[in-house]
């Protein structure tokens, strides 16, 4: 895979017909770059429907040509990241609401988790249980713990994204939601971002914050969602927060998959810039919503085997 590993699609032909009961499954060859793809129009409800045909993907502003291309509800690994410093006390019960609304609306296969943080960061699953897709679980793991603290609001969702890797479903999900900024963690913003562009992971995130909170940090919440393909949402009550999650929910179950070989095959490590584009007759303008690039492959080393993907 380039950039976005742990991801597989098949080159050609379309998916499988969906099955509740059957493990999804895709496979293949390397140096394919697979994007999760949200449309809206421009009044911001999402566009189902749409065929392969509809879009455009540039990379670094050369045209790509699509591979594979399909609209099904596939199964996720979603973590959540629930920031449970002092000032989240008075607002944990709506948090924990839209939280297990998120996980009622998820698919019956999703691989679900909660990271708690405040200056410190830990599981809420009981130890040995690595995810659940019981709404019941998840409800257990996020009631189990009391607000206090400061917030490592950055730790947090490093230990996140690496958790994600421990999940066999093909797209990756992490909802973080957080009242305040950053006062307690080792990692820092820039690395943190960092690391949210080389993981294949689409963040989305909730920024609750009191009207005249000075710890609020609104811009690390968007450059996060903006990095991964997802989205910050900033809603002017707590009680916001469940239908915010019941969409995201929606949003996740009915995205686009769409993939590529890239026209540019050099191993070099940068970073590739991609822009997708969506139109079609009679729905308007449209704006697509994913990922904004991937790092390419490193230079082999010397001394070492190695084939262009």
């Amino acid at each position: 895979m380039i950039g976005l590993a742990g991801v597989a699609l098949p080159q050609t032909g379309p998916p499988p017909p969906a099955n509740p009961h059957t493990r999804y499954t895709f496979k293949v060859n390397v140096g394919m770059v697979v994007l999760h793809a949200t449309v809206r129009t421009r009044a911001g409800a999402p566009v189902s429907g749409l065929a392969a045909r509809d879009f455009q993907i540039d990379e670094d502003g050369a045209l790509q040509q699509i591979r594979y291309f399909g609209q099904d509800d596939v199964p996720v690994t979603a973590g959540l990241v629930i920031d449970n410093s002092g000032s989240m006390g008075p607002k944990r019960s709506e948090v924990i609401a839209a939280a297990v609304a998120f996980a009622q609306l998820s698919n019956p296969q999703d691989q679900l988790f909660v990271v708690n943080f405040n200056e410190h960061v830990w599981f809420g699953l009981p130890p040995g249980m690595l995810f659940t897709s019981q709404a019941a679980s998840l409800e257990s793991a996020l009631s189990r713990t009391i607000a206090d603290g400061e917030t490592a609001l950055y730790d947090a969702v490093a230990v996140a994204l690496a958790h994600l890797k421990q999940g066999d479903r093909d797209k990756k999900v992490l909802i973080v939601i957080s009242d305040g900024g950053d006062d307690a963690s080792r990692l820092t913003r820039a690395q943190t971002l960092a690391l949210a562009k080389h993981s294949d992971a689409i963040i989305y995130a909730l920024g609750i914050y009191d009207q005249d909170d000075p710890d609020q940090n609104a811009d690390v919440l968007k450059d996060l969602a903006e990095a991964s393909g997802g989205e910050a949402f900033f809603p002017h009550s707590v009680e916001d927060a469940l239908p915010i999650c019941e969409q995201i929910a929606r949003d996740i179950r009915t995205q686009y998959t769409i993939a590529y070989v890239p026209t540019n095959r050099k191993r070099d490590g940068t970073y590739r810039t991609i822009r997708v584009k969506a139109a079609a007759p009679g729905r308007g303008r449209l704006s697509v919503q994913t990922r904004a690039g991937y790092f390419a492959p490193p230079p082999a080393s010397k001394g070492s085997l190695s084939s262009q993907p």
